[in-house]
This record gives C-alpha cells, structure tokens and sequence, in this order.
C-alpha cells in the first residue's frame, strides 16, 4: 500500500509531457491561410493563431501560475492592439508596428521552444516536433521582419518589384532565403534588408546542422537502443 501511494503521488505530481505536434499544425495552418489567401482577414487570422501559439509554449513552459497569466493578458491585449490599431487603423506605420510585434512575438515564442526541447531528459517525435516549429517560426518571423521593412520605407524592400507587395511574397522570400533555395525572382534591394536576408540564411543552416541534426541523431540512437 506504501508503495502503490508513493507511485500514485509520483504520477499526480509528474509533469504533463510537452506537446508540440498542435503547435506545428497551427504554425502549418498559418503559413498555408496567408500563402493562398490575400483578403484582410488573413492578417488578423495569422496574430490570432500566433498568439495561440504563443499561449502552447507557454503551457509548455510550466511557469508559475500568476507569472504564466500576466504573460498571458499581455499576449492578447498586445495582439489585440495590434489587430484593431495597427493593421486597421494605422495605415502603413501601422502596419509596420504590427509587423514588429508579430515578430518579437515568434522570436520569444522560438526562444522559449528550444530552451525546453534542449532542457527534455530524452529526444522523443514531440522534441522533433518541437524543432521544426521553431524551423517554421524563423521563417514567419523574418517574413514579418521584411514586412515592417517594406511598410516602414515607403513601400522599398525588393529590387524591380511590383508595388502591392503581400504577406505571401514576404513569407515566400523569407522561406527560399532560410532554406539557401534563392531562385532569384525576388531579392532585396538596399543594404540593410540584404543583410538581414543573409542573417536568415546562416541562420538557417545553423540551426538545421546542429539543434534538428543533433536531436534527430539522438531519436535513433535512443530508438535503435530500445530494440
């Protein structure tokens, strides 16, 4: 009886396994909305699943309760400003402002990703889970980098470009930029957006020949070690 209560108040007490497969398909389902679809909506869609986003790894995080909600009002009324001020009401500085936001929020959210994939006792498919989220967030948060580049400087971000530039372009630039592809259609025109284009390359490739290398090596020695 000791010892079945001991291993009850053990599970009681363990800590919920991490889960990051929801968080890859809202950051799936993101990506897809903005990329065939161009009407407004689409803007307030995309902060709205960020946020939620936002709200999974700080569930993840097992943070005290009282600092996990102040984080928490904090995430929605920011994106809520961002939504009804910025993007609506703002014109091109506000959407500029909103695109910054967006993009500090995924780079905490990507922060706070690998610090608990890197922190996890073992490499399970959540941890690989958890590593291509946060592939995707770097590519959605450089999108929204290049976005509030070209809003904030008068409609200046590719070279012979269009005007009327979408979030679609932005995302697609950014994810042929992270991933080295480069097919040349669109490039950035001044210094500056060049530099933080090649920023995102490094990045990239950092991150996939270490963190996801390492972790996908881990899962199949672990795997491997089972049998």
């Amino acid at each position: 009886m000791p010892d079945a209560a001991a291993r009850l108040g053990q599970s009681a007490g363990a800590p919920t396994p991490r889960r990051y497969g929801i968080l890859l398909v809202i950051l799936t389902a993101s990506y897809l909305l903005s990329a065939l679809f161009t009407t407004k909506w689409i803007a307030d869609t995309q902060i709205v699943l960020f946020t939620a986003a936002g709200l999974i790894a700080i569930r993840n995080a097992r943070l005290r309760r009282r600092y996990a909600r102040l984080v928490i009002g904090a995430g929605f009324l920011g994106s809520l400003l961002v939504i009804l001020v910025g993007v609506h009401q703002g014109g091109d500085l506000g959407r500029g402002v909103a695109s910054v936001w967006t993009a500090a929020l995924l780079l905490l959210i990507a922060a706070a990703i690998v610090r608990q994939v890197l922190g996890l006792s073992e490499v399970t498919m959540q941890s690989i889970y958890g590593a291509i989220s946060t592939y995707l967030i770097i590519g959605l948060m450089f999108a929204a980098l290049y976005s509030a580049t070209y809003y904030l400087h008068n409609h200046m971000f590719f070279a012979h470009g269009r005007p009327g530039h979408s979030t679609s372009d932005f995302q697609y630039f950014s994810f042929t930029t992270l991933t080295t592809l480069g097919y040349g259609d669109f490039t950035a025109a001044a210094s500056g957006s060049r530099a933080i284009a090649m920023l995102e390359a490094m990045t990239g490739q950092i991150f996939l020949a270490t963190l996801v290398a390492k972790l996908v090596a881990s899962f199949r020695s672990s795997s491997q070690g089972d049998r």
